[in-house]
């Protein structure tokens, strides 16, 4: 069992002061106060070095919460950022859920044990921290409360600028790992909207799913061994590599801190609302408890809003019988549907792709154009810059309504996320922001995703991929062996959608 939580003050995100170089940009470079500016990052260095970049500038605080937050050389490096931070004094609150911290406690113990530094845990575990495993055999009994995370991705820099998304902290979010690599999309921030993040964040960290992290990790080692410790993970390894930029991004870009050297940001301005579950989702007693707090059905009421078109790119997608309803009413009032999500092959959760498979054929009967990312064809897009020959993933969960209205943030488009997941998203009124989202995807639709259609029988699938010598039909899975082909087909009948 958990410990008895302590009672502790509650604690405010620090208003933004004139004094900070970072304040001081955003406010020079916002055209109107009630607006707020974005930059896309498709390309993971680039949101990565965005992350840095904010830590190393700061002046006063850093807000960031995280699903995960992996012990790999991406997330020894931001660590080592957050340490040189506080030792600045600016105040480090790192807010991380519990799920996937094995083999990184001595990392957040030791961070917590620097001055200015405060490190929390959302719906941690009691004991069992050696494995995944041992974390959920040695609490059984409350399997119902630990099967709720907190999937949140926010950081946010002296309460003026922020990165958003889809992100969690690890090598294979920002295309970092030798094996397998996730397609995926951030947004640098600034503007009305972060006041909004920040107090999104305060509603967290100051929750009562959240925990101290000395509460829930103990350590023998007194404070300043365990500072020695955490010096020698983080300043020694590869982390210590200096990031390699490239001089622009598929959308043309460059880096943002070539913006902040010049003391202004060029940005994309829009209306922006930021939303967010409450933390209590986690403490619901029923499912339809939980999608009465969900940003999905904030979304989903926007996507049936649309006049002429949605496009939405969405990693794990499983519509359900109500979804594939309201995709098919909308090609009926004449609104283009396109889904870009993972095919077999490129899920890292193959068991989602079962819940998926199952509407497919029905979706594409009602006329929504459907796509799945090929980790092999990934390659194909240079523009991408995917490294090596590692497997590509798609993450990246945004939406486009109407070519003016934008989605980006944490949100699947899956059960898990309306009932049982916390989430985090951002709506913005920017048709030049929905334009080059709509971009991303279409290069990644057309270069590294095969089209699924149906079958010239009516019922099978077909998987179509255009290629300088003429186009590829296929009449099975794309990029999987018959053995995954078939035990997929085993698993299907028996998958709770509902856990999916």
């Amino acid at each position: 069992m958990l410990p008895q939580r302590a009672d502790t003050p509650y604690s405010a995100a620090l208003p933004p002061s004139s004094e900070s170089p970072l304040t001081r940009i955003a406010r020079d470079s916002i055209p109107s106060p009630e607006l707020s500016g974005f930059r896309l990052m498709p390309i993971g260095v680039y949101a990565l070095d965005a992350r840095v970049l904010l830590a190393d500038r700061a002046r006063y605080s850093i807000d960031a919460q995280y699903y995960q937050f992996n012990n790999d050389a991406t997330g020894r490096l931001l660590m080592r950022h957050l340490r040189d931070a506080a030792l600045r004094g600016v105040r480090i609150r790192l807010l991380v859920d519990d799920l996937y911290t094995t083999g990184g406690d001595p990392l957040f113990v030791g961070l917590a044990a620097f001055p200015n530094v405060e490190v929390r845990l959302f719906n941690p575990f009691c004991c069992g921290r050696a494995s995944l495993l041992g974390k959920y055999t040695t609490s059984l009994a409350e399997f119902g409360r630990l099967n709720h995370r907190m999937h949140n991705k926010l950081f946010i820099a002296d309460g003026a600028m922020a990165v958003a998304g889809g992100r969690n902290i690890g090598d294979e979010y920002f295309m970092r790992s030798m094996t397998d690599n996730f397609v995926d999309m951030d947004a640098f921030i600034i503007g009305a909207v972060v006041p909004q993040l920040a107090s999104i964040f305060d509603a967290y960290w100051n929750s009562p799913q959240v925990y101290p992290v000395e509460t829930i990790i103990h350590a023998d080692l007194d404070r300043e061994a365990l500072r020695r410790d955490f010096d020698q993970r983080v300043d020694e390894g590869e982390q210590m590599m200096a990031l390699s930029l490239p001089p622009v991004d598929i959308l043309g870009y460059g880096p943002i801190r070539e913006d902040l050297d010049a003391g202004r940001v060029g940005l994309i301005w829009g209306r922006a609302t930021a939303y967010a579950d409450s933390p209590a989702k986690v403490t619901a007693t029923s499912d339809a408890m939980a999608r009465s707090m969900s940003v999905s059905m904030s979304v989903m009421d926007l996507v049936m809003k649309a006049q002429s078109e949605v496009i939405l790119s969405s990693p794990y997608f499983i519509p359900g019988p109500k979804g594939v309803q309201e995709f098919a009413d909308l090609e009926k009032r004449g609104v283009h549907v396109t889904i870009l999500t993972n095919s077999l092959a490129s899920n890292d959760e193959p068991l989602v792709h079962t819940g998926y498979a199952r509407y497919r054929t029905e979706l594409l009967k009602s006329g929504v154009d459907l796509y799945e990312l090929s980790p092999t064809r990934i390659h194909r897009a240079k523009r991408l810059m995917f490294p090596g020959m590692s497997l590509g993933r798609l993450h990246a969960k945004t939406a486009v309504i109407d070519r003016s209205t934008v989605f980006i943030g944490s949100m699947n488009l899956d059960p898990r996320s309306a009932s049982k997941n916390t989430e985090l998203g951002i709506i913005v009124e920017a048709p030049q922001l929905a334009k080059e989202v709509a971009r991303v995807i279409h290069i990644s639709k057309l270069q590294s995703a095969y089209r699924v259609r149906v079958g010239p029988d009516g019922q099978s699938l077909q998987w179509l991929a255009m290629e300088d010598d003429g186009d590829v039909v296929l009449g099975e899975e794309p990029d999987v062996t018959p053995l995954t082909r078939f035990q997929n087909m085993l698993l299907a009948p028996f998958v709770p959608e509902q856990e999916l």
